[in-house]
């Protein structure tokens, strides 16, 4: 009985099984290889799209001078500058303080 017990238990590992030095590994499965092959393919087909550029090196130079990119970053820098409030002085916010009437 007691050979059958210590042939025949699971051995755990020491400590907390999730995490640490010791844990317990999941078992891969047949779904985590066809994940992770998807995976791969699509990084692949990311690199090649990557290694062949739809633009040559020259023509990446001057496309955005011709599509006017400078002028609407320039524009788009204005109005978000608009978005804030003016400058304001001390003696701005305290004008509403002064008080011109008397009391009798």
């Amino acid at each position: 009985m007691r050979l059958a017990l210590v042939l025949l238990r699971k051995r755990m590992p020491n400590g907390h099984i999730y995490s640490g030095k010791n844990r317990l590994y999941p078992k891969v499965t047949g779904l985590d290889k066809a994940d992770m092959r998807r995976r791969l393919e699509i990084e692949e087909q990311n690199m090649l799209i990557l290694r062949h550029p739809y633009l040559t090196l020259d023509q990446s130079w001057g496309h955005a001078k011709a599509l006017g990119k400078g002028k609407i970053f320039c524009d788009k820098m204005k109005n978000s500058s608009e978005k804030w409030l003016p400058n304001v002085t001390i003696e701005e916010r305290f004008e509403t303080l002064k008080n011109n009437d008397i009391w009798d």
